[in-house]
């Protein structure tokens, strides 16, 4: 036989247990803690510490009391959850930078914008604000559903009458199971004129709303852009807005110029967002701010940034707005508890369910008048009775033992009824005056007018609009206060310059041809005098400049593609230390990818005018605009020219189209011609053939020809011969063509072009041999030949080895300006 303990036992799934418990405290959250109600726009504690606060008669027409008795009050008979979140509710409802109409009004320490505590309940004192007073209004005669409190010993209402569209005025905020809400905060004037407004035409549509209310309006201030925001969220209650601080640059002592900013986003901690523009300065990020400084005081919030002499001001602001809460999105999500459930409302849906609520109230209110007043006009009119045969009634109650015998004889003989009867026995002796008689006839009169009224009221709907229309004209006219938030259509584009962001100086960039980079200061290449840059051993400096920090360098590779970063984003390092590998900028290069050429565009270059001319081992040539290598982003290689599998990229030149190109086959011709005959093309083409080769041929090098060039061609072969020539041996031809032999053809061994230069006589040419031996020409050595010659050896193929690599020495910085 099972014990009774045994007996209570269920056998349950689990998921089935946590999946009913989770939904039921899912529902109670929902319902009862975090969502606000579409009708009067409180939470539950919100509505409980109003009540609380009115049942108490801790009203605006009286004296603070203690915070802490409040609190007490509410957990102790409507909310048994922690003081804190009770206290937190109603300071909340207190804070003028929270509420747009505050609801409680404080004495005390609550809180603060820069997110300040408040002081403990026991320190604080509270009481109602005059208008929360028109939330509560009418609450007493019946106008609203009450249910019994958590322990059965007081009720509390479900809702409150709600003179004012609470919800859409101050707005609201919370997070629940599955739900979550953010209503901005309205201005009073503009909803109630929406209100009547729709009240009056009931087919008024969003356009026409639109137009009396502009947008959310905080109590922070602020300017607000987006109108295609404002409108989708008011249409589908879902919608996202931009936030910005009110600012203003203003001159200051010495040429210098101030941002100060006077109304920040709503919500925005203003202590940690002068933290963090502190920050920014503290760290660099952005260059031109001097000083932050929170001059906020009784007079009003104040945010100054004090730039530097040379900044610009705007470029700065707008560096704060994109990175710093000075601007924040707005996501609206309206979602409020609509017939007990939570619903996604938008400006018409949240409207309606608030003038459905009036028109309850002002009915159930009407009602509970006429009852009232009917009540009393029977009471006169047995009272008036009464009097007009006093001298009967004395007698008979006289003549009755006791009261009660006393009612029924005056039921029984005079047809009272029994509250009638009840009335004339209470009867004061000094009521039956003359005087009172007349103010008995006055009083019916006037009852009988409020039950015509009342009974118009609630027998013809216009009649009860016409009395909520009237009743929110009044709140309007009581409560109205100007506009906050400044309205913008549209969301302004935020474009920083490189300038805000990096101070402006000059700095030595280095490339090495093993591909290391870096950018070193002025001070750090002058102190080595520009010797000793530190490389591996076997490696040269491919690119050595003066560049300025907003300029940018781009990295050629022998695949095509070409690394780009704006010099402030190079590695610094010192001259001496060796520099960061490309595959730190890059790490997608491939196997064998290597750099052939380094070039720098510089802020004052003319990218519209100015080209980058490619040449390929195979043969093709192509040119493009230097803007098309500028781009948004750059973590990545980027193709330069598209090349098929086995061509390789070997030359790259800037020109403006007024130069000859001189092209250099392996097998010994030279074709030169004019850079213009070669067209224009995008960054990712393979370009337009560039000399006509013969089978097993390629292009060993190309040399770009300025208008009236001096210096002389060179050419070095594979067996280490060098000869120089001039230019004028080589008339511009066209396009495409096989160009001149400038080489003698040998029938054993024939010298093949290994590379060739353009040079001046005082030019140094460095040659790395394949077996790891450096030889170093001075080419005002070497006599000038003609095409016809082999020149004269340099190094001695058998005992040196063949040219591995070949390049002329980098000349050295001059004017280097001036050390810090």
């Amino acid at each position: 036989m099972s014990t009774p303990g045994q007996q209570q036992i269920q056998d349950l799934a689990l998921e089935e247990v946590m999946g009913d418990r989770f939904g039921r405290y899912s529902k109670y959250i929902i319902q009862e803690r975090a969502l606000p109600d579409a009708r009067d726009g409180l939470k539950p504690v919100q509505r409980r510490i109003l009540f609380a606060m009115n049942e108490e008669g801790n009203t605006a027409d009286k004296g603070f009391r203690k915070s802490a008795k409040t609190v007490g009050n509410v957990i102790g008979n409507y909310h048994p959850h922690g003081d804190t979140s009770v206290y937190d509710a109603m300071v909340r409802m207190s804070q003028d930078w929270k509420v747009r109409n505050l609801l409680i009004e404080m004495h005390g320490n609550n809180g603060s914008v820069d997110g300040d505590p408040p002081a403990a309940m026991r320190y604080t004192e509270a009481r109602l604000a005059p208008i929360a007073a028109e939330l509560l209004r009418d609450i007493e005669k019946e106008t609203v559903d009450f249910v019994p409190n958590f322990d059965d010993t007081s009720s509390e209402p479900t809702v409150l009458p709600a003179r004012f569209p609470n919800l859409l005025v101050n707005g609201s905020t919370g997070i629940s199971a599955g739900y979550a809400t953010d209503i901005p905060p309205h201005n009073l004037v503009e909803i109630i004129d929406a209100v009547v407004k729709r009240l009056e035409n009931p087919e008024i549509g969003l356009d026409a709303l639109l137009k009396i209310v502009k947008g959310p309006d905080f109590p922070t201030g602020g300017i607000i852009q987006g109108a295609d925001g404002i409108r989708k969220a008011y249409e589908t209650g879902k919608g996202r807005i931009i936030v910005r601080s009110k600012t203003e640059i203003e001159e200051i002592r010495g040429g210098r110029k101030q941002i100060t900013v006077h109304e920040i986003p709503y919500e925005v901690n203003k202590a940690n967002l002068v933290k963090r523009m502190d920050e920014l300065r503290i760290d660099k990020k952005i260059e031109g701010i001097s000083e932050v400084r929170d001059e906020t005081d009784r007079t009003g919030l104040r945010i100054a940034i004090e730039l530097k002499k040379e900044a610009n001001a705007e470029g700065v602001l707008n560096y704060l707005f994109k990175n710093t809460d000075l601007q924040v999105s707005y996501n609206f999500n309206m979602v409020a508890i609509h017939n007990k459930r939570p619903v996604l409302m938008g400006l018409i849906g949240l409207l309606d369910a608030y003038i459905a609520h009036q028109k309850e109230i002002i009915t159930k209110r009407s009602e509970f008048d006429i009852r009232k007043a009917r009540a009393r006009e029977h009471i006169l009119s047995g009272l008036m009775k009464a009097l007009s045969i006093l001298d009967e009634v004395i007698r008979l109650i006289r003549e009755s033992k006791d009261k009660r015998d006393a009612k029924i004889n005056l039921q029984d003989r005079y047809e009272f009824s029994e509250k009638q009867a009840e009335a004339i026995v209470s009867l004061q002796l000094y009521r039956l005056t003359n005087t009172d008689i007349t103010d008995l006839r006055n009083e019916a009169k006037e009852l009988q007018e409020k039950i015509t009224r009342l009974e118009k009221i609630l027998g013809d709907p216009r009649e009860l609009i016409a009395v909520l229309k009237q009743e929110l004209t009044e709140i309007k006219k009581s409560y109205k206060t100007p506009r906050l938030t400044e309205i913008q259509a549209e969301i302004e584009e935020i474009k920083i310059d490189t300038e805000v962001l990096v101070a402006s100086e000059d700095v030595i960039v280095s490339v090495t041809k093993e591909g290391y980079v870096k950018r070193t200061s002025i001070r750090s290449y002058t102190a080595s005098n520009g010797r000793d840059l530190a490389m591996k051993e076997m490696d040269h400096p491919l690119f050595i400049e003066k560049l300025n920090t907003m300029d940018a360098l781009l990295l050629f590779t022998n695949r095509g593609n070409y690394i780009y970063r704006p010099v402030h984003e190079l590695p610094d390092i010192r001259w001496k230390n060796l520099g960061d590998h490309i595959s730190h900028l890059a790490g997608d290069l491939a196997p064998g990818e290597e750099i052939i050429a380094a070039k720098a565009i510089t802020q004052h270059d003319d990218h519209l005018s100015r080209y980058f001319l490619f040449v390929t081992k195979n043969g093709m040539i192509k040119a493009s605009q230097c803007v098309n290598y500028k781009p948004q982003r750059y973590s990545k290689a980027m193709m330069a020219i598209k090349l098929k599998a086995e061509d390789s990229l070997i030359a790259v030149s800037f020109i403006d189209q007024t130069e000859d190109i001189f092209l250099a086959s392996k097998f010994g011709y030279g074709l030169r011609y004019a850079t213009s005959e070669v067209p224009d093309s995008g960054a990712r083409t393979a370009g337009v053939k560039a000399i006509n080769l013969k089978d097993g041929d390629e292009v060993s090098g190309a040399v770009i020809i300025p208008q009236n060039e001096r210096r002389q061609l060179v050419v070095l072969t594979q067996r280490g011969s060098l000869k120089k020539m001039k230019l004028e041996e080589f008339e511009p031809i066209s396009r495409a063509k096989r160009g001149l032999i400038m080489l003698r053809e040998l029938k054993s061994n024939p010298h093949r072009v290994f590379a060739v230069f353009l040079a001046n006589s005082d030019d140094l040419l460095m040659i790395e041999t394949d077996k790891e031996q450096f030889a170093q020409v001075e080419l005002g050595n070497i006599r000038t030949n003609d095409r016809y010659s082999n020149g004269s050896f340099v190094i001695d193929e058998v005992l040196e080895g063949a040219p591995k690599d070949a390049w002329l020495a980098l000349p050295e910085i001059k004017d280097e300006g001036e050390t810090d």
